[in-house]
């Protein structure tokens, strides 16, 4: 039962897919793209489109070049370590000192390993407690921790906010509960007034709900989006886990409406004695939310968690 509701969940999803790491591993990867510049010392690397193979790189990351080094948030796919820090260092000569993961996800943790080992990882809880399981699925990524390579686990973790730095140079990291993942991080850069949400974000389409394998949860997804939105303050640009580029604070606002919206309809047909399914094929994308996307599968696998979700 589990294997089929994964496979709804999944469908169509690349980044989710229980064969990832031997995707990921075919053949080598696309160089790392150039450095996109945000604002001051904070730089955007696009990991590219997810449904190109030929060249994806996985997530997006962002660096921020302080007065003591660099820090990352996010290391794509197992792979594009070398690659990051060539990009890295066009840019600066200051060595990577930080890294920052959004969340387990082995498209966003892929390089942790290939960095070296001096770096400090900082990471939620629930994102550290993943990546620290013995035996996991490949998208969760924990066997890139085991042994040796457990030095790369988070050494620096949170619970509901975290304070890095100060000044021009202060992140503060924002957890609100579980969604995606059961560890997502919201990631803002204060002077920039940006924020990185990692998979929190996917722009324009209903998300990808990660509950049988890296504790995500779609009814506290929309929760979660809610507490961002009320919890941080400040904020004009945000960059999504694998968004094409930066967009507004207005642009996340309307999205977190729209998972609202999915989620209220959703709640609304459970109630009628609908099933999971019979909402699915209903489904469509409301007039006031244009150019939103439904992706069938998406539709589905986010039906399917509500309805699972909703009965514990």
């Amino acid at each position: 039962m589990k294997r089929a509701l994964l496979a709804v969940l999944l469908a169509g999803a690349a980044v989710l897919s229980a064969g990832a790491a031997g995707l990921q591993q075919a053949k080598p990867l696309p160089p790392v793209r150039d450095a996109q510049k945000i604002k001051d010392n904070l730089y955007m690397l696009s990991g590219g489109d997810t449904f190109d193979r030929s060249t994806w790189t996985g997530s997006n990351s962002l660096f921020l070049v302080t007065e003591k080094g660099v820090v990352l948030v996010d290391t794509m796919l197992a792979g594009a370590g070398s690659s990051l820090l060539a990009k890295i260092k066009a840019v600066t000569d200051k060595p990577v000192m930080m890294v920052i993961n959004t969340h387990t996800h082995y498209d966003h943790s892929g390089s942790n390993n290939e960095l070296p080992a001096s770096i400090e990882f900082v990471a939620h809880e629930g994102t550290r407690a993943n990546m620290a399981r013995a035996t996991c699925e490949p998208v969760t990524n924990c066997a890139a921790f085991q042994g040796e390579n457990a030095k790369y686990l988070p050494k620096r973790t949170y619970k509901d906010k975290l304070t890095l730095f100060s000044g021009k140079d202060q992140i503060d990291l924002y957890h609100f509960g579980r969604g995606h993942t059961s560890g997502d991080s919201f990631v803002v850069f204060t002077a920039a007034r940006t924020m990185h949400a990692g998979d929190m974000f996917p722009r324009n389409q209903l998300p990808l709900v990660d509950y049988l394998n890296s504790g995500g949860h779609a009814l506290e997804f929309n929760t979660s989006l809610q507490g961002a939105i009320a919890g941080i303050k400040n904020v004009e640009t945000v960059v999504g886990g694998h968004t094409p580029t930066p967009v507004t604070w207005a642009d996340f606002r309307t999205y977190t409406e729209y998972y609202k919206s999915f989620l209220t309809a959703a709640q609304a047909a459970m109630q009628k004695g609908q099933s999971a399914d019979e909402f699915a094929k209903a489904y469509s994308v409301p007039a006031s939310f244009k150019g939103f996307v439904a992706d069938p599968a998406r539709v589905k696998g986010n039906a399917e968690a509500i309805w699972a979700q909703s009965k514990k």
